[in-house]
């Protein structure tokens, strides 16, 4: 039994307990780096894979531009029957800036057509939560 080498002592389990201390150790070591070896390179094997399926249906579809962005700046023309208050036109000026700052241009090649507000389904007490969390901060 002593002539065995230590990775013949590793694969018998039952010569386990006449391993000492150190070999014991070594040997957690060494099932360890095996471990995560074959982890690392199935997850490996994982990517390429998503990589050439996703390269081979080519999944990646353009994104379709939300904002009309005109190429000579038309004059916004007010709707005679809406009476427009100072903040529709403070919130235009702000959409519209934000939309110039996200396509790295000037507010001048944007027109803003329309703004439609969408309803928060969110419940009071999410809205509660978020507005804690906000006072938390300061």
């Amino acid at each position: 039994m002593e002539n065995m080498s230590l990775l013949e002592r590793f694969a018998n389990p039952e010569l386990i307990h006449t391993m000492s201390l150190g070999e014991k150790f070594l040997a957690s070591l060494f099932v360890t780096v095996l471990g995560m070896t074959v982890t690392f390179i199935a997850l490996m094997i994982l990517w390429s894979c998503i990589l050439i399926m996703s390269k081979a249906l080519n999944t990646a579809k353009p994104k379709k531009k939300a904002v009309e962005v005109a190429k000579s700046p038309a004059p916004q023309q007010k709707p005679a029957d809406h009476k427009v208050e100072e903040n529709d036109e403070e919130l235009v000026a702000v959409i519209t800036a934000a939309i110039a700052a996200s396509l790295n241009t000037s507010t001048h090649n944007i027109v803003v057509r329309n703004i439609v507000r969408i309803p928060d389904p969110t419940p009071v007490w999410g809205k509660t939560g978020r507005i804690e969390q906000m006072n938390k901060m300061l």
